[in-house]
This record gives structure tokens, C-alpha cells and sequence, in this order.
């Protein structure tokens, strides 16, 4: 499965020239502008599966530092701030990781559309 089985190609285009400079990452517009807001909960876990790439059931902070090359080859990494934010945002328990097969990124996905 790829990403692009997901969402559309155009869409994961845009949000990754959306946060071509440093430090202008924002996980809550990244989201809107890929499609992801519109997915449903399998879906997002789907997503949550490629993204992980150890398939360890958590997004480990060095993987996610590379967050945007998983969606566009030859996209840059997050600087440490964003991966801090990032993780922070969606690492309940401060493991410096998002886990539970990604069920603390799909609440946290769904949460901020519900209340947007």
C-alpha cells in the first residue's frame, strides 16, 4: 500500500510546498491540506502503517523527523522543533513516541476536526 492509495497525489503535493521552509510545519494544516482530515479512522491507521517504518506500532521521533520525505521523496526533514512539537502533540504518555498503533494520531486527527 502507498500513500498515494490514500490520498491523492495533488493534495500530498501541496501540503509538503506548504512547509518548504524551516520551521513552518504545522501538523494541523499539513493534515487539512493532504486529505487526511477527510479520511476515516482505517484510513488514518493505514497511513499511520506506512509511516511507521520499523513496524514497531509507534512513530519513534528519529522516524518522524523524516515525515515529509514519506510522503515526497526529496523532501526535507523536519528541523527539531517540529519533530519536538510534533511528537509532543501526540505522545500521551512522554515516550517520545506516538503509539498504540497510532490510535493517540487518529484521536488526535479527529479530535481537531471536530473541533475546528
Amino acid at each position: 500500500m502507498s500513500l498515494t492509495s490514500i490520498l491523492s497525489a495533488e493534495a500530498i503535493e501541496n501540503a509538503v510546498k506548504d512547509c518548504q521552509a524551516p520551521d513552518s510545519f504545522c501538523y494541523k494544516k499539513f493534515f487539512q491540506l493532504c486529505g487526511l482530515s477527510s479520511k476515516t479512522p482505517k484510513e488514518i491507521k493505514d497511513v499511520f502503517q506506512i509511516l511507521d517504518e520499523d513496524n514497531s506500532g509507534y512513530i519513534e521521533e528519529s522516524e518522524l523527523k523524516y515525515f515529509l520525505q514519506r510522503f515526497v521523496p526529496g523532501a526535507r526533514t523536519l528541523t527539531e522543533a517540529e519533530t519536538k512539537s510534533f511528537i509532543s502533540a501526540a505522545d500521551d504518555d512522554s515516550d517520545g513516541r506516538i503509539g498504540a498503533e497510532g490510535q493517540y494520531l487518529i484521536s488526535l486527527i479527529v479530535f481537531f476536526f471536530l473541533n475546528s
